[in-house]
């Protein structure tokens, strides 16, 4: 079962029965009640807010405790995210799974974000609810608060598009260190089931300045400013074709002024339908990157347009055990094909057995593509100060952790004390 829960005037509201589940309580018969694992993305699981919220369950840390697992997955939409919730049945309700859709505005609070979600666990829970124990002690309620606007027809006067403007700046000061920081940034979208179209202008200004015992000052500096477009067709459930724009500078990277024109096209094994819990697409473009360097390059050049062409394969994955993803990036330019470069990217999060998860993050780059590094080198001062690009012929970044947690399977307690401490100070345990 597949629906899209909307904010809409016509709710339903599910309650405990009075004098059974108080907001803060615990079932009295933890047995009792229903065991819900709560799977979800960190920045959209507030779980104190939903133990406080839906509180005609029983909250267990692993799904092997639980007789149903709600497993949270989402991805952007042209207007802000589309949360799918899968309701997996485990134990006594092996094999009765349910899937909801909640869709979040880019305008939306985090407030409203999880009390729109929580309505919908709510409506979830209700197949497994109705066969348990409990199911004497849930109340639901119908509210039509203004039951004549839901019929009306919904009319969208921005027709589709989203605009987002952000500015921030940092001021760091010390008796002899100065750090300056300034970004801001514009974007449009707009996205149908047909097209997909976003545009991005953004620009950044860093600078560092250092006292020396003598007086004297060393300055860093870092700027870049850009624009990146993107256009997308769809093309049926597996095929999208587009083309990717930008224009660009970037002090680091040696770059004045660079412009880029990619037509790409996509292939997707899976349907785009599934695409919040499984995807593998094979991507490959091709254009031209036409470039101006501040510096004299390392292959006698000022300016020079190259021909380049890509192909990305990635596979992701959303499923109970985990989530995954990984990706292999290989790209040329058709000038000289020696001149290329090969990107790993690899995410993952396994459950490897109760209360023991793996976590690996890693990137790593072979790179043979450094067209822009200035023929008169780095001085010391931009190496220490990391105000150049510096030559290598590898990249790569690796993060490892795994957590184990063990005790009472049960997580239903909210006690906020001491939890946010202000003001510098903080207790940790």
């Amino acid at each position: 079962m597949r629906n899209i829960m909307r904010c809409a005037s016509l709710m339903i509201v599910v309650s405990a029965a009075p004098g059974t589940v108080a907001a803060q309580e615990v079932p009295a018969d933890r047995d009792a009640a229903l065991r819900m694992f709560l799977d979800c993305p960190n920045f959209f699981c507030d779980l104190d807010f939903y133990r406080r919220e839906i509180s005609f369950v029983s909250y267990v840390r692993d799904r092997q405790d639980a007789d149903v697992h709600v497993l949270i997955a989402t991805q952007a939409t042209g207007g802000g995210r589309e949360h799918t919730l899968n309701f997996i049945g485990l134990r006594d309700f092996e094999g009765i799974e349910t899937t909801l859709v909640y869709n979040s505005s880019a305008t939306d609070t985090p407030d409203e974000t999880r009390n729109g979600l929580a309505r919908v666990i709510k409506f979830g829970l209700m197949r497994y609810v109705a066969e348990s124990s409990v199911a004497d002690q849930i109340d639901i309620n119908f509210r039509a608060d203004r039951p004549e606007q839901a019929r009306e027809p919904v009319e969208d006067r921005w027709n589709y598009w989203v605009f987002t403007i952000s500015a921030n700046g940092t001021v760091n000061i010390q008796a002899r260190n100065k750090f300056y920081n300034g970004f801001g940034s514009v974007t449009a979208n707009r996205t149908t089931e047909d097209w997909k179209f976003n545009i991005r202008v953004n620009g950044s200004y860093n600078e560092s300045r250092f006292e020396l015992d003598d007086g004297s000052d060393i300055v860093s500096t870092r700027e870049s400013y850009g624009t990146n477009g993107l256009l997308v067709r769809s093309l049926g459930d597996h095929w999208g074709a587009g083309v990717i724009a930008s224009v660009n500078r970037a002090s680091f990277t040696n770059i004045d002024l660079r412009f880029r024109f990619t037509p790409a096209v996509e292939y997707n094994i899976f349907p785009y339908s599934e695409s919040s819990s499984r995807q593998l697409t094979f991507r490959y473009a091709a254009g031209i990157n036409a470039v101006n360097y501040e510096q004299e390059t390392l292959f006698d050049k000022f300016s020079e347009t190259l021909a380049e062409h890509s192909l990305t394969g990635a596979l992701s994955f959303t499923q109970p055990w985990g989530s995954s993803s990984i990706s292999l990036t290989g790209a040329q330019f058709l000038n000289d094909l020696s001149k290329n470069r090969l990107t790993l990217f690899a995410n993952t999060n396994i459950r490897l057995v109760r209360g023991l998860s793996l976590r690996l993050f890693g990137v790593a780059s072979r790179v043979r593509d450094q067209l822009f590094l200035p023929k008169a080198g780095a001085t010391d001062e931009e190496v220490l100060l990391r105000r150049r690009q510096l030559e290598t012929s590898f990249t790569y970044f690796v993060s490892a952790g795994f957590t184990y947690r063990f005790g009472s399977i049960f997580n239903n307690i909210v006690n906020p004390r001491f939890g946010g401490a202000g003001g510098g100070e903080g207790f940790f345990f």
